[in-house]
C-alpha cells in the first residue's frame, strides 16, 4: 500500500530516504541533466523524435539506482508527479551542496 503525502514538502524527505546510495543519487543527477539537456536540444533544433529518447534516458538511469543500488521500487509508480519534482529538487540541491553527490 503507498503512502499518502498531505504535501510536497511531506513527500520530499521520503524521496530522499529512497535515494541514500551515492551511486543511486548519482544516476538519477546525470538522468535529469541529460533530460534537460537533450530537450532543449531538441526544441532548439526541432528534433521532436528526440523527446522521448530523453525521457526513456532519464528513467533508464534512475531506475538502474533503485533496483540495483537502492533495491526498493520507485516512487514514481505511486506518487509520479511527487517524484518527478523530486528529481529536480534533488538535482537543485545537488548543484547547490545542500545534498551530497
Amino acid at each position: 500500500m503507498a503512502r499518502e503525502f498531505g504535501s510536497f514538502r511531506e513527500f520530499y524527505p521520503f524521496y530522499l530516504g529512497q535515494h541514500r546510495h551515492p551511486v543511486s543519487r548519482r544516476l538519477h543527477v546525470i538522468g535529469t541533466l541529460a533530460l534537460l539537456a537533450i530537450a532543449v536540444f531538441a526544441l532548439a533544433t526541432r528534433q521532436w523524435r528526440l523527446l522521448p529518447a530523453a525521457v526513456v534516458l532519464a528513467y533508464g538511469c534512475a531506475w538502474i539506482g533503485h533496483f540495483v543500488f537502492e533495491k526498493n521500487r520507485p516512487a514514481t509508480f505511486s506518487h509520479p508527479l511527487y517524484s518527478l519534482r523530486g528529481d529536480f529538487t534533488l538535482l537543485r540541491d545537488v548543484l547547490l551542496r545542500r545534498t551530497p553527490w
